[in-house]
């Protein structure tokens, strides 16, 4: 009769090799059968042909550069694939080889010590890449948006300082008839839209400058650059509409948080997908995205209360949210702010805000709960003895006795809030 046991393979990846190590335990010694393969196409397509011959079902690698990658999509329709972070499995000095790194993954997995990572599916694979590609693209625009605002610089055209958006409608004629090498100001000024026209006589002042043909070309190049990126960004944002169709339920709800556009929502179902089915609660979310304080203790102190780095893109997004969320009057980001504000900096608000909004995302995703806007909560008692608290300490410092105010307005017996305050003698 055949013995029943489970075989996994520790994959050490490498951009031109593989070293594989098979890891069998029929009793209580481990066997181990150990090969290298290529990292091309048709050497991992030996490997999976091998693996399935030797019965091995379960295959642990680690996230080396992006060279995993297409190890891993050869892989992944034929077995159950783990990855982990190379950091957590990082081997002592001078005992390092390759089919070590290979064994201590499949020996890791083996005793249930493994910390994987999180891979989501084919599909939600792809729409990070349009996502984390529109960001990427965008961050170009500002780059490109910037070298146009230093071109106009070099010939003295201060057209930034009257028009919000160089790369709106009337910016962006203005420069294209400076880039064919037009300096009539009053032509230029002649392309404002909307109120922009009520600003004539700034706009001849801020165009009376003059391009270096030099300096023509290099506009002429930047601007067919915009156009190209918008171009891409237009046709990822159709991509991810068409690819996305089928959630549309869920982008409706996350849209209802506030700061939330359709933009942001289809980042957040490509990173955590449209259900967060790989999240067990709101806090272990919170703390994969790294947007919850850290811990970094030894001898029973804690040095530090930084967050970890978890997703970039996710953290970036929802500091996003948060300050959009915090500049919406009426919400309870905005109070949530301003409650903290006084207690830590305003970034250190804002990134409590961004931990609360993370919360709220996987709710909205996990549960398929609706979120509801009540508002900003007023003030409890304790916040408005501190508040008093502070007012009494500033009237102090310039002189000011407030004791017979206090003594009039006072209620007996002394209940309520001004039971807790002292006043300064």
């Amino acid at each position: 009769m055949e013995s029943v046991y489970r075989s996994v393979a520790g994959i050490d990846v490498h951009k031109k090799m593989l070293a594989v190590v098979i890891r069998r335990q029929p009793d209580e010694q481990a066997e181990y059968e150990k090969r290298k393969f290529g990292a091309t196409r048709a050497e991992i397509q030996h490997l999976e042909a091998w693996l399935r011959a030797q019965g091995v079902s379960e295959v642990v690698m680690e996230s080396t550069a992006q060279y995993w990658r297409p190890v891993w999509y050869g892989l992944e329709p034929h077995f159950r694939l783990h990855l982990t972070h190379p950091l957590k499995t990082r081997a002592p000095r001078g005992r390092k080889s390759d089919f070590r790194d290979a064994q201590r993954l499949a020996d890791r997995w083996s005793s249930g010590d493994l910390e994987e990572s999180f891979i989501p599916g084919a599909e939600q694979r792809s729409w990070r890449w349009l996502t984390r590609t529109r960001v990427q693209l965008k961050k170009k625009l500002g780059v490109i948006h910037s070298h146009v605002e230093g071109l106009l610089e070099q010939g003295g055209i201060k057209l930034s300082a009257v028009v919000s958006d160089l790369f709106g409608v009337s910016g962006w004629a203005m420069l294209e008839l400076i880039g064919q090498g037009v300096t009539d100001v009053e032509v230029l000024a002649g392309k404002a839209r909307g109120v922009l026209r009520k600003k004539d006589r700034e706009l001849q002042e801020a165009l009376a400058g003059r391009l270096e043909p030099v300096y023509r070309l290099l506009l002429r190049q930047h601007m067919e650059q915009v156009r190209l990126l918008r171009r891409q960004v237009e046709e990822i944002n159709q991509t991810l509409a068409e690819a996305m169709q089928e959630h549309l339920a869920a982008l409706h709800r996350l849209s209802k948080i506030p700061g939330v556009d359709l933009y942001a929502a289809q980042e957040l179902v490509s990173e955590i997908g449209p259900q967060a089915a790989a999240f067990a609660s709101a806090e272990q979310f919170a703390s994969w995205v790294g947007v919850c304080p850290g811990s970094q203790e030894s001898a029973g102190v804690n040095y530090s209360h930084r967050s970890a780095k978890g997703n970039r893109y996710l953290r970036r997004l929802l500091c996003q949210i948060a300050w959009a969320a915090i500049h919406t009057k009426d919400t309870f980001f905005a109070g949530l702010f301003a409650r903290l504000k006084p207690r830590v900096e305003g970034k250190g608000a804002a990134w409590a805000v961004a931990h609360r909004i993370a919360k709220i995302v996987w709710l909205v995703l996990h549960q398929e709960v609706e979120y509801q806007e009540k508002g900003s909560a007023p003030p409890n008692e304790r916040t408005l003895v501190r508040k008093f608290k502070r007012l009494l300490k500033e009237f102090g410092s310039v002189g000011l006795d407030v004791r017979a105010l206090f003594r009039s307005t006072t209620p007996s017996p002394r209940v309520g809030l001004f039971s807790r305050v002292r006043t300064p003698r």
